[in-house]
């Protein structure tokens, strides 16, 4: 494999190039009239734009990418995440046009990529399941029936894709009908494929995935746990590993499933099995992600394995590079996602010009970022800036480590969940490990990230309201040293 094409954007991107430049590997950029200048597009050896910014005009263009690969004599197609990295079919175009895909077959997407028969895989496995319906939703009534056997409240979920999109959670029956066609719409709006089933909903559950490698000689491994249970919107903010709630005994076990779940579709490559555990600290397995996960920083951070490098040395055929016997956990590393949001406004994305962009540094902090200062956020793709990692010897000094890096990461012109995170982290909840998939809901206010004016603020403040009561030096005829004063006041209060 001497030249890679990645089908992405972003820090993804250059994650990939990075290690491809490592392996000796010629690397291809594909981008968007909106990337025209992004830092992924310059890293590469080659790069060609696809179209316009949308997403249907560029980045999901797969026609275009295969044409792109083609020409440029492309040995290999690296998908990144999102966009088209768990397309099934994009995956077999790759595979028919002589192009490896660096990722699993299009057999394997199938299976997983349908949370029903995701469910049924494992079923067979005996691996333990969230008591529900194993079938799509067909009847109301019959359905309706279900939801009561199971026992209020119940969530209703969509087979197909993920990201919180084709999912509600029903507290009573008489909000049943209306929520199962609230949630069969979305789906069919979302994904194409209105298919819809009924779980037991877990009230206050942790989300923890197991990492695994498989490569095409039969060996399969699991690289230890994530716990991303810090979200919005059902989406991950904050992971870190190892969890702090596992014990070895069930940290075996959870991985021996996962290994079970990818030998159940004949998994290839990185894949990542996600689970839900109860307070009771009972499992459930929840669904597969046969891609590489935005999180996969820090499960490298804490087992010293580069997971792009096991996935390109697995697209080319060798074996693993390392046996379950081999893997340890070494300290514990934690991850932010740096989104353009703003947590005081229910985590909207937030646009703008990044005017002031400075990454932290230092002993065991990582930043895998696609943006520099001066660059405008598109309100195209999805709004994150950067993961934020650090890797310390042990939790407690992680967090310390992180909070160090937030404090030292310095972006103005748009509003970032850098502070909900500092929050977060400080919390303690999060530092007893005592918190679930509720956090937000449960301990997060917008007020709370309100930091109380220093002395000098307050001084100056009461000063200017003196000057505003005299009417011969209204404030509009302040002099130039106290407009200075007020402003450098003003600026502390927004961006600290």
């Amino acid at each position: 494999m001497k030249k890679i094409l990645v089908a992405n954007r972003g820090e993804i991107a250059l994650r990939v190039m990075r290690t491809a430049r490592e392996m000796g590997i010629k690397t291809v950029a594909v981008y968007s009239e909106a990337d025209r200048n992004a830092p992924h597009v310059r890293y590469a050896d080659e790069a060609v734009l696809l179209g316009p910014p949308a997403s249907s005009q560029s980045y999901l263009k797969a026609e275009k990418i295969i044409e792109v690969s083609k020409a440029l004599g492309v040995d290999g197609i690296h998908p990144g995440y999102g966009f088209l990295s768990e397309n099934a079919a994009f995956a077999r175009m790759v595979k028919e046009a002589g192009i490896t895909l660096i990722g699993p077959s299009p057999e394997s997407m199938e299976m997983m990529g349908s949370k029903l028969a995701a469910k049924a895989a494992a079923k067979k496995y005996n691996i333990p399941l969230v008591p529900g319906t194993d079938e799509a939703i067909t009847d109301t009534d019959e359905a309706r029936k279900i939801a009561s056997s199971i026992g209020f409240p119940v969530l209703i979920k969509a087979s197909a894709g993920g990201g919180g999109k084709g999912m509600r959670v029903v507290e009573k029956d008489a909000d049943f009908a209306e929520q199962l066609q609230l949630a069969v719409s979305e789906a069919l709006s979302a994904f194409g494929d209105g298919s819809v089933f009924i779980e037991r909903y877990v009230g206050a559950p942790r989300h923890i995935e197991i990492q695994i490698m498989a490569d095409t000689h039969g060996n399969i491994c699991y690289l230890f746990e994530r716990d991303c249970s810090i979200q919005r919107r059902h989406q991950k903010v904050i992971e870190e590993a190892p969890s702090a709630i596992l014990s070895e005994e069930m940290r075996k076990a959870m991985g021996e499933c996962a290994v079970m779940v990818a030998r159940s579709c004949n998994y290839v490559g990185a894949g990542t099995v996600e689970f839900l555990v109860d307070e009771n600290l009972n499992f459930y397995f929840l669904e597969m992600n046969t891609r590489l996960q935005v999180e996969h920083p820090v499960t490298e951070l804490i087992t010293g394995i580069d997971l792009v490098r096991e996935q390109i040395q697995v697209a080319r055929g060798e074996k693993l590079s390392f046996s379950q016997e081999d893997l340890r956990i070494n300290g514990h590393a934690i991850e932010i996602r740096v989104y353009a949001e703003d947590p005081s406004n229910q985590f909207l994305p937030d646009i703008g010009k990044l005017e002031v962009y400075r990454l932290p540094a230092g002993n065991g902090v990582r930043v895998d970022g696609g943006f520099e200062e001066g660059m405008d956020i598109p309100i195209y793709y999805d709004p994150m800036l950067s993961k934020l990692i650090v890797h310390a010897g042990n939790r407690s000094e992680a967090i310390d480590k992180m909070l160090r890096a937030i404090g030292d990461y310095q972006v103005t012109g748009v509003k970032t969940t850098l502070d909900f995170c500092s929050f977060a982290l400080n919390h303690e909840a999060f530092r007893k490990g005592t918190f679930d998939t509720n956090f937000v809901k449960h301990y997060f206010n917008p007020a709370l990230l309100e930091k109380p004016l220093s002395a000098d603020e307050i001084e100056i403040a009461a000063i200017m309201a003196v000057l505003a009561r005299q009417e011969e030096k209204p404030v509009v005829k302040s002099t130039g040293l106290e407009q200075q004063a007020s402003k450098r006041a003003w600026k502390r209060r927004m961006h600290s």
